[in-house]
């Protein structure tokens, strides 16, 4: 259902799947160590009546790796990616770090967002990455890559892995991971302020990574944001599928102005 394609930025070569079709644009932006894979599902759930593309952000899934992972880096990607689909303006859905360039975007191109769903990250962020470096090299078997990554993080992380001659590996470098999270860590609330589309705010109820004191502030702050709490943790896209793709389809259908600014 969803075809992939690829675009080039400056030295990058990035990837993405898109479903197609000539509905209102909505891009899907997945967290650390995942992959536009991940949003197979939800694309399903919305068409025909809208275009999903799901970008590989850099150092994931089939797009290159870089040199480095700056707000600045992430955040030119996808206006690169805008520029490659020739659209003016899109949707934008983010998980975790996809949430985070979503909003940020917003903030410095507000012209080019309909309206945000940020799926479980803050305007205040800090975590620490560290622990994902002994993921790192390649393992004899998928069991044994599997057995290190641990069963409460392999569902999330299973689409990403790789099988080479030598053995199996990451698709993701965790030496990326982490200086991408570096960068990302700080206190946001300027950007979360900055724009004033519509925006769904969605918090995992059993979630270890996000405050719903945080999250309440958030809503409460910024003019047009309704914020969600659905059963399931910090990736509710695979938590809880159906509760998660049901919200969506709620807000998309709540969206004042349905011309699709993409169709001339």
């Amino acid at each position: 259902m969803m075809q992939r394609d690829y675009f080039l930025h400056g030295d990058l070569r990035l990837s993405y799947l898109d479903t197609g079709g000539k509905g209102p644009l909505l891009i899907a932006l997945h967290a650390h160590w995942m992959e536009a894979e991940t949003y197979r599902r939800l694309a399903a759930h919305l068409k025909p009546g809208w275009r999903t593309v799901a970008l590989d952000q850099r150092g994931h899934g089939h797009s290159d790796h870089a040199r480095s992972y700056t707000r600045d880096d992430h955040l030119g990607d996808l206006l690169a990616l805008y520029r490659h689909l020739r659209v003016e303006q899109a949707v934008l859905l983010g998980n975790s770090l996809g949430g985070a360039n979503a909003y940020q975007f917003a903030a410095r191109h507000p012209e080019r967002v309909r309206a945000l769903v940020i799926e479980e990250i803050g305007a205040v962020i800090d975590a620490d990455m560290e622990f994902v470096r002994p993921w790192a090299g390649t393992w004899p078997t998928r069991d044994a890559l599997a057995e290190r990554i641990g069963e409460r993080l392999l569902p999330y992380l299973e689409p990403s892995f790789r099988h080479e001659d030598e053995g199996w590996r990451l698709a993701f470098e965790p030496e990326d991971i982490i200086a991408s999270q570096a960068a990302l860590n700080g206190n946001h609330w300027d950007d979360w302020l900055a724009s004033h589309c519509p925006a769904l705010l969605l918090r995992g109820r059993e979630s270890r990574l996000s405050k719903p004191e945080l999250f309440e502030q958030m809503a409460q702050r910024r003019p047009n944001t309704t914020l969600l709490t659905l059963a399931g943790g910090h990736v509710l896209h695979i938590d809880n599928p159906m509760g998660f793709a049901d919200a969506v389809r709620g807000f998309l259908a709540g969206l004042p102005d349905l011309h699709n600014p993409n169709e001339g």
